[in-house]
């Protein structure tokens, strides 16, 4: 069979790296030559998972055309979001919980793509209706990428669903899935020894709202004055990106994981879109964002919403 490349997003998340892995494993139960990769750095928290069970990430690719003529995306479908040359390749599958932009093909495909708060949780029913058992360790990773998503159950989108599959993925792992998390959260939330590059780059996403380009980065701390302390700095790297990516707004969201709200660093020609939103004044471009933890349902459609509106 014709090799097939699994991979999630650019600067890549715990669900985006477990999900290809875990994927790429049950597709090879199933008789595929599938591959998961990484389209980048591996962050301190899904290293901590990988680390915990014993599993290699997947290997780094900038481009897929030159190693495969199919792709499976798992954990995001817009096209800037993925591989660089993702129209040199025929994309054969989509398994997703995001919304859906930016995407067509010129072929049909399988595309799986539910309101639950993590691609893991599909990826669970995938492995029981197809009759395959799930490995402990694959268990394990799918269980971290459930909690990175979910905040450990603490997010908006997190449905009955991620709690159900948890509780059973940490049934086959043979973990406390609550000690566990907060352990892997805390791992991930240590941001002391990164650049402002890999700050900003840790978790970002580019995304198309109307005619405005709009990139969201977001990254999580025990104390949010561990990032914010850095201000000027990041103001200087966002200045640049936007004049380099031509975006019309760079939000970088700080979630403090202990008390489930953020602060908004906002910065562009259209920051003003984040007031409208959420009904505060930027002082000194920040604004606390009460109880905003999820970029999907919390930041996007909302920021969507009011941009449309300018």
């Amino acid at each position: 069979m014709e090799k097939t490349l699994v991979f999630g997003h650019k600067n890549p998340d715990t669900d985006t790296i477990c999900s290809a892995i875990a994927y790429a494993a049950l597709k090879k139960e199933l008789g595929w030559d599938a591959e998961p990769v990484r389209l980048g750095e591996v962050n301190g928290e899904t290293q901590f998972a990988l680390d915990h069970f014993g599993v290699q990430a997947p290997r780094l690719v900038e481009n897929v055309a030159t190693e495969a003529k199919q792709v499976i995306l798992v954990d995001h479908n817009e096209r800037q979001q993925s591989a660089n040359d993702i129209d040199q390749v025929r994309v054969v599958e989509v398994i997703d919980h995001h919304r859906i932009a930016n995407f067509e093909t010129a072929h049909p495909l399988y595309y799986r793509a539910e309101p639950v708060g993590c691609t893991a949780t599909i990826l669970n029913k995938l492995y029981k209706e197809n009759g395959v058992a799930i490995p402990k360790e694959i268990a394990g990773l799918m269980l971290s990428a459930i909690i990175s998503d979910s905040l450990l159950f603490k997010s908006p989108t997190c449905t009955a669903e991620d709690v159900a599959a948890a509780r059973e993925l940490a049934e086959i792992a043979g973990v406390d899935a609550e000690s566990y998390g907060l352990d892997m959260l805390k791992a991930g939330a240590d941001l002391s020894d990164k650049s402002i590059a890999q700050l900003i780059s840790l978790d970002a996403k580019e995304f198309k709202m109307g005619e405005y380009k709009v990139e969201i980065a977001q990254v999580n701390a025990v104390d949010t004055n561990d990032v914010l302390s850095r201000q000027a700095e990041l103001e200087t790297a966002l200045t640049a990106i936007i004049d380099e990516k031509g975006l019309d707004l760079f939000l970088f969201v700080v979630t403090d994981i202990l008390n489930n709200d953020s602060i908004g660093l906002a910065l562009g020609r259209v920051a003003g879109a984040v007031e409208q939103a959420y009904n505060v004044k930027l002082d000194d471009n920040k604004a606390v964002l009460k109880g905003v933890v999820s970029r999907k349902s919390q930041i996007v459609p909302v920021l969507t919403e009011a941009i449309a509106k300018l």
